[in-house]
């Protein structure tokens, strides 16, 4: 078995993330219990390139989508995730249930950022991010990511700080592929999260 930190774990990094309005009837099926936020019969879905580095615990990349549910606080469920560590691969589905699956994620961060993700299949998504110029403010952030593990609804906090910057994205997406549900649309909005950190899990 691959050895992981416990929790929380205690990251550090980039993200480069887009928000999308998805129909309900088209979103990919969530954990019992958990019920999307909707609004005009269209759900919030997330979208989002990590790269974890230093001085967090653990660096690898990821691409992740996931879907705004209900909750006390805001709060999200992971439909769809990769990553390039089986490290995190472990420790995510093992503490929280999170639904890790590893693929090749290639990153290149300069004026503009740009993102693969394939699997030894076929690729997922690439998608480029220009970041607009704007003041940076560090903005605090709390939420809870909902999951299935071991057969009941587990809610995992999450503590993060981020320096936001506005972005335009251009997101090219495999229509066959496990995100496919958002080939086609535009994303509502795009960010770039410098310098974030944050604690995962309680």
């Amino acid at each position: 078995m691959t050895a992981y930190p416990p929790e929380p774990w205690h990251l550090a990094g980039q993200a480069y993330l887009s928000v999308w309005r998805v129909p309900v009837n088209e979103l990919p099926a969530l954990p019992e219990g958990a019920e999307p936020v909707v609004a005009g019969g269209r759900a919030q879905v997330f979208t989002a390139w990590i790269d974890y580095q230093e001085p967090g615990q653990l660096q690898y990349h990821e691409l992740l989508a996931t879907v705004a549910v209900r909750g006390k606080r805001l709060s999200s469920s992971i439909t769809d995730i990769w990553v390039d560590s089986e490290v995190s691969l472990a420790g995510g589905r093992a503490l929280w249930g999170i639904p890790k699956d590893l693929a090749t994620l290639d990153f290149t961060h300069g004026r503009t950022f740009t993102a693969s993700a394939a699997t030894h299949e076929d690729w997922i998504a690439t998608a480029a991010f220009t970041v607009r110029p704007s003041l940076p403010v560090k903005m605090p952030a709390a939420f809870d990511v909902v999951q299935m593990l071991d057969d009941r609804l587990k809610r995992s906090p999450v503590r993060a700080k981020a320096r936001p910057r506005p972005a335009a994205a251009d997101w090219r997406i495999n229509e066959h592929g496990p995100i496919g549900f958002l080939a086609g649309q535009r994303p509502v909005l795009s960010a770039c999260l410098r310098d974030f950190t944050l604690v995962f899990g309680g």
